[in-house]
């Protein structure tokens, strides 16, 4: 999740995705992170198997560079769109 271009990024698991984007977007939990930085727009996910597969990404990913953050978002969305409209069907 992000609040603009570039700007701040939240990385984080959930096994109910679309359930947990809206709650960032609606900002139901006012102290949290992504509600004090405004990180309302999805610009990378990833689907896995298995939870536990999921958690090794997500600290494989927090433990990496800023400039790996940004790489690893625009090998799969170089215009940074909002991806709540691609999941929000399914």
């Amino acid at each position: 999740m992000t609040n603009q271009r570039n700007g701040t990024l939240y990385i984080g698991v959930t096994s109910r995705l679309i359930e947990r984007v809206q709650e960032h977007k609606t900002r139901i939990h006012p102290q949290s992170f992504t509600s004090k930085y405004g990180c309302t727009m999805l610009v990378y996910y990833n689907v896995f198997s298995s939870i536990e597969e999921a958690i090794a990404e997500e600290k494989r990913i927090k433990a990496g560079s800023r400039s790996k953050k940004l790489k690893l978002i625009e090998q799969i969305n170089p215009e940074w769109k909002d991806l709540w409209n691609e999941i929000k069907e399914w």
